[in-house]
């Protein structure tokens, strides 16, 4: 049906047949939050799960950035992407500390490790790049650069749930990863994020941080904040974790059926799977060169949008053209030639769980015939 409306993404959801058993159990318990009983067994089984050691929750997926810069007490200035969500870049403001761009790749989306170390100044305290899309930076070079100028590395991996590269968690490269688990991610609890980590000590610090900085019931030990998940999302996190999987399943399978169906088509370049990565395909980007393709990318956007299909120009426009940033030295845009080409031909479309064959064919008519 023609006028069905097809969103750009929608929530995984939980039976409510099986949730209202749990609900049942919490309004039981009486117990609704402070790391109540299903908070316990959530970062039990997403440990597990994401092959990770430490993982802490909280109540949405912006606090653990802010929560690992205050974790690992970083100052000055810190290297990061302007090709991201704006909550990469308002968490290294909200600490006090100096965002510093630089440009990204082409290939990728994700922060280029070649231009990192210009940025580099007697300031710089660590680098918080973003796996784009759930692609997977190039770890093993961002922490080669780290190393030598002793830097912290922080990765915001919103988009990376269950992504692992030979076999391995994306999320135990560099010295934390936070994670979104957003009504619009791959994996979702409503509201809420992670932050993982890599020995006890650290976790038991987040904890502190993430609950006013108490430790115990009368020791404040830092200043903390109040960042914790409650019972509710906890429970529908659990039943949620047990059909990620088929989600994810689900959501290849569409993506392959965009790439062959758009492959050929001058103009319009997909992201590729990577070899050895476990992808999760969390949205699913095309890049459109007006010239080559003949209609501009926000052209496309409308198109869709006249057939009832919403895709979304992600991510444009780019981090440093807001006002609270565009004034810093690295957000001039003859610095990030790469990262504006990309947010002016970036249009992600419709890509979730639950997108039926004739709607992805609906999608895919549009962009093939441009009518």
């Amino acid at each position: 049906m023609e006028d069905k409306l097809i969103t750009v993404t929608s929530p995984l959801l939980p039976s409510l047949d099986d949730f209202i058993p749990m609900l049942k159990d919490i309004w039981d318990r009486k117990w609704l939050t402070n790391n109540g009983h299903y908070h316990k067994e959530l970062e039990k089984a997403l440990a597990e799960y994401l092959g990770v050691e430490y993982i802490s929750l909280f109540t949405n997926g912006t606090l653990p950035l802010i929560t690992a810069l205050q974790a690992m007490r970083i100052t000055g200035e810190v290297i990061t992407t302007p090709y991201s969500f704006v909550a990469t870049t308002h968490s290294i403001w909200w600490n006090g500390l100096k965002p510093v761009f630089v440009d990204i790749e082409e290939s990728t989306g994700n922060i280029d490790p070649e231009k990192i170390e210009a940025a580099i100044t007697p300031h710089t305290t660590a680098i918080m790049p973003v796996h784009v899309y759930g692609t997977p930076c190039n770890t093993k070079r961002i922490q080669e650069i780290a190393d030598i100028y002793g830097l912290k590395v922080i990765y915001d991996a919103a988009h990376a749930f269950g992504v692992k590269v030979n076999g391995e968690s994306i999320l135990n490269h560099g010295d934390m990863s936070t994670l979104s688990f957003h009504a619009t991610k791959v994996y979702n609890t409503v509201e809420g994020g992670a932050l993982v980590c890599h020995d006890a000590a650290t976790k038991r610090r987040i904890d502190f941080l993430k609950n006013f900085g108490f430790n115990g019931e009368t020791t404040v030990v830092a200043p903390g904040i109040n960042s914790k998940m409650d019972e509710i999302r906890a429970a529908y996190g659990l039943l949620n974790l047990k059909q990620v999987d088929g989600a994810i399943a689900k959501r290849k399978a569409t993506a392959e059926k965009y790439r062959e169906a758009l492959k050929d088509i001058p103009g319009v370049r997909c992201l590729q799977d990577i070899e050895g990565v476990h992808h999760n395909y969390a949205y699913f980007p095309i890049f459109v060169d007006e010239k080559e393709y003949g209609m501009s990318r926000d052209a496309l956007y409308a198109k869709l949008q006249e057939h009832n299909i919403y895709g979304r120009r992600y991510f444009y426009p780019l981090i440093s053209t807001f006002s609270a940033y565009k004034g810093l030295e690295s957000a001039n845009p003859k610095n990030l030639p790469v990262a504006h080409k990309l947010a002016d031909q970036v249009l992600c479309l419709p890509m979730f769980a639950g997108l039926d064959e004739e709607s992805a064919n609906r999608v895919i008519d549009v962009v093939k015939n441009k009518r």
